[in-house]
């Protein structure tokens, strides 16, 4: 019996630890051993800088991208745009073609098979000729200094990586919106202390930044912007988040959209820790390995912690009746509910007022966390994507 109680507890201890153990410690130990003191910038030298543009059928959004590229307030003669198309057939390819002959400095790769955006961005950054290259969405729009705001830091040479903060449009406009930008809030404080304490977990493929031989070939099935950040953290450099450099995007719009997209994410990014973990020297680096299994891995097994704190609750409950135990347990079943009515109501295209809606995509999410693992250890590999804007 007492083996129960220790796991109703452990995983009741990991459940909540990333969400409000982790953070707090975090914010401690950023205040009391923080790496970034007073940051070296780049001061009128600005690098040559190569803007990557990933596409997949982006004809709806991409010729407001270029404008907004070519708007952004950087030295025309240090700047070249290149457009990854990942075999679109919807026009976009076109789009480019067309901007291409009124300005030189913008690019088509075209990959005629579709094969992901990882091995778009090895044809990409092979015709890159810029010493830092920033890394972007097709609908992620630009505040105006945000290439300075990315490539600033780079003056300093511990610096491998530079992730900016995307922030999501009409954040509030319905539930999944809503839910996914608390969320997101959260996220960007987490970077902010990870990245005064040591070093932000991870890129964004919307909006960041990386030194041009800081780049090794990805495998199609890699997450680029998860990957090539471990990379160049295994390799003895940092990375910081600048909340500065600010590009604006849009939310999924409904929660079986965000769900797919965390089945995904959770797929390669689980991937991705078991191919490259072995770059880590964990007694030089294990700053990073902390952050990493804090804020990232602990929290993709959230539902697998969830059923082993169930079971062993409901079997403390049946064996050895305690009120404490009971009313625990009766609060899982609770939640539970709670979030399977969000689903009902999600199902019918209702209104799900907010009390439903957060447990709702709490469940939802750890759910496409665990079948991401679960696609992984049966071998599904997921390399292609489609933004969140899709209709199928």
């Amino acid at each position: 019996m007492e083996i129960l109680i220790y796991i109703f507890w452990i995983s009741l201890f990991l459940l909540i630890y990333p969400y409000l153990i982790y953070p707090f410690v975090l914010k401690i130990l950023s205040n009391l051993f923080g790496a970034n003191k007073k940051l070296a910038e780049t001061n009128g030298n600005w690098p040559a800088v190569t803007f990557i543009i990933s596409a997949f059928n982006e004809a709806a959004v991409l010729d407001d991208k270029i404008r907004n590229t070519l708007d952004l307030d950087y030295p025309e003669d240090k700047l070249e745009i290149i457009v990854i198309s990942d075999a679109s057939d919807d026009g976009t390819d076109d789009i480019v073609k067309d901007w291409s002959k009124k300005e030189p400095r913008i690019k088509l790769v075209r990959q005629n098979e579709r094969k992901g955006k990882s091995a778009g961005l090895n044809l990409g950054v092979a015709e890159a000729q810029g010493e830092a290259i920033v890394f972007s969405d097709a609908n992620a729009m630009y505040k105006s200094d945000a290439i300075y705001e990315l490539v600033k830091y780079f003056a300093n040479p511990k610096i491998g990586y530079v992730m900016g903060a995307a922030l999501y449009n009409d954040a509030g406009d319905n539930e999944a919106t809503e839910s996914e930008g608390l969320y997101w809030r959260f996220e960007l404080f987490l970077k902010e202390m990870e990245s005064r304490f040591y070093s932000v977990v991870g890129g964004d493929g919307a909006i960041y930044a990386i030194r041009r031989e800081l780049f090794w070939t990805l495998k199609d099935d890699d997450i680029n912007d998860f990957v090539n950040p471990l990379q160049i953290v295994s390799k003895g450099y940092r990375g910081i988040f600048n909340p500065q450099a600010i590009c604006y995007e849009d939310a999924a719009e409904e929660f079986g959209k965000e769900f797919r997209r965390k089945r995904r994410i959770v797929n390669r990014s689980w991937r991705a820790v078991k191919r490259y973990i072995s770059w880590f020297n964990p007694f030089r680096q294990f700053r990073f390995l902390f952050e990493l299994f804090s804020h990232k891995v602990i929290r993709w097994f959230s539902m697998v912690i969830l059923i082993a704190m169930f079971i062993a609750n409901l079997l403390v409950v049946i064996f050895k009746p305690n009120i404490f135990y009971a009313i625990t347990l009766g609060g899982m079943i609770l939640s539970v509910l709670v979030a399977l009515y969000g689903s009902a109501l999600d199902g019918k295209n209702k209104p799900i007022p907010k009390l439903i809606y957060l447990p709702y995509y709490f469940f939802l999410v750890n759910y496409a966390a665990l079948l991401g693992i679960w696609d992984e250890t049966r071998g599904v590999r997921h390399s292609v994507w489609n933004h969140v804007r899709e209709t199928q």
